[in-house]
């Protein structure tokens, strides 16, 4: 796009660029869902989604009761997959948006903070999928009677583990949220240590608040990584305000040296 002699893109092209940007966004979802599509038919993605609940089931299958609901489970997935097939170009294309209007310094915050981002989400996955989802239908099985046949219905499971593992993946990026908010100047780290001895009871509360209110078991697996990356958080929010103090310094120095001496 051609800019301005002012360096500055009109504000027609502005839109255009962004329709253009979520054109190619469009497409990218698109492409990916029909890989997805072909991917969880082809290499039987429900069928490793549903080995958590295998051994529980006494050797029968998950069930179904509406006709399409196979077809809703597999569209379902293909969606899951798909997102993340097009996830790259989804964050090129929002990324190449923003960049021009960005300083120097704070495009090479964004890369950093996108991988912080990713590496936290699929964190907060696997904990919930390696951790706590087998946890909780290990409880479940054992307080189940002797006299009662389990017949569990592949909607409530996919419903079950797609809350659990979007939950603990959103709870996960709680570090890259108050850095934001940090860089906002909205919080300081001396703020976040003297509300340290709150966060606990404030992540038992969030857990309750966003796990399935009938599984006690995710909501405490989700407080203590919560409070552990709060902790965390003011760490790093600690490291980025000494950042800034020394680059204000820097700044305020070099403008003093450049400011003209008075006449002796």
């Amino acid at each position: 796009m051609a800019k301005t002699a002012l360096g500055e893109m009109p504000f027609l092209d502005h839109l255009e660029e962004l329709r253009w940007r979520i054109i190619w966004s469009l497409v990218a979802i698109i492409v990916g869902l029909v890989v997805g599509f072909v991917v969880v038919t082809k290499y039987d993605v429900i069928g490793f989604l549903a080995r958590p609940i295998t051994p529980y089931l006494q050797g029968h299958l998950l069930r179904y009761t509406g006709p399409a609901d196979t077809f809703s489970i597999t569209l379902s997935m293909a969606l899951a997959v798909g997102a993340l097939i097009a996830s790259p170009v989804l964050i090129y294309q929002v990324w190449a948006f923003l960049s021009p209007a960005l300083h120097r310094h704070e495009k090479r915050l964004v890369i950093p903070v996108i991988l912080g981002a990713v590496l936290l989400f699929l964190a907060g996955i696997s904990l919930a999928w390696f951790f706590v989802i087998p946890m909780t239908l290990r409880f479940f099985a054992t307080i189940q009677s002797a006299s009662l046949e389990p017949s569990i219905m592949v909607n409530d499971y996919f419903s079950l583990i797609s809350i659990l593992t979007l939950t603990f993946g959103a709870a996960f990026e709680l570090p890259i949220l108050i850095l934001a908010l940090a860089a906002l100047g909205l919080v300081t780290p001396a703020f976040l240590a003297r509300f340290r001895q709150y966060a606990l009871i404030g992540a038992f509360l969030l857990s309750a608040l966003i796990t399935p209110g009938d599984i006690i078991l995710a909501t405490l697996a989700l407080t203590v990584p919560l409070y552990l990356l709060y902790e965390v958080s003011i760490i790093l929010t600690a490291i980025v305000f000494r950042r800034k103090r020394k680059a204000a310094a820097a700044a305020e120095a070099a403008a003093s040296l450049s400011e003209p001496k008075g006449l002796m």
